[in-house]
């Protein structure tokens, strides 16, 4: 777990969602193609609105698709979170590894994502939060 440093336009991605949302927001990550919002436990509901309606004004005042995912102490069920709406048989933790089983060849393809992109992804993520060594899908 390093220090996490923010700059100024994450700081304002940051500002305007907690204004629009009024939730608790523990995190905000920028990556490729979106910005994921990470928000305390049992936030979620109120993050993304009545059918939608937060997330969707998050995305159209910044014009970036958004993300958004509850936080967890627990490290499956915050992987868990974070992977939904994919479906997942398991997710197992033995000594700083971590193993997703997917529910089908579709789902492990979703998870691991094109040159492992997505896998990265989850996994420097993880990363800010826990003390993990690695994660896989089988």
């Amino acid at each position: 777990m390093n220090k996490i440093k923010y700059d100024i336009n994450l700081m304002k991605y940051m500002e305007l969602f907690e204004n629009i949302t009024k939730t608790k927001l523990k995190d905000c990550i920028e990556n490729d193609k979106q910005l994921i919002f990470v928000v305390e436990g049992n936030e979620i509901g109120k993050a993304i609105g009545k059918n939608g309606v937060n997330a969707r004004k998050v995305e159209s005042v910044l014009n970036r698709n958004i993300k958004i995912v509850e936080f967890s102490p627990d490290v499956k069920q915050f992987i868990t979170n974070f992977v939904y709406p994919l479906q997942l048989k398991g997710v197992g933790e033995d000594s700083g590894k971590v193993t997703i089983h997917g529910s089908d060849t579709k789902t492990k393809g979703l998870l691991i994502g094109r040159d492992s992109r997505n896998l990265k992804n989850l996994i420097s993520i993880v990363k800010r939060y826990f003390d993990i060594a690695d994660i896989r899908v089988i």
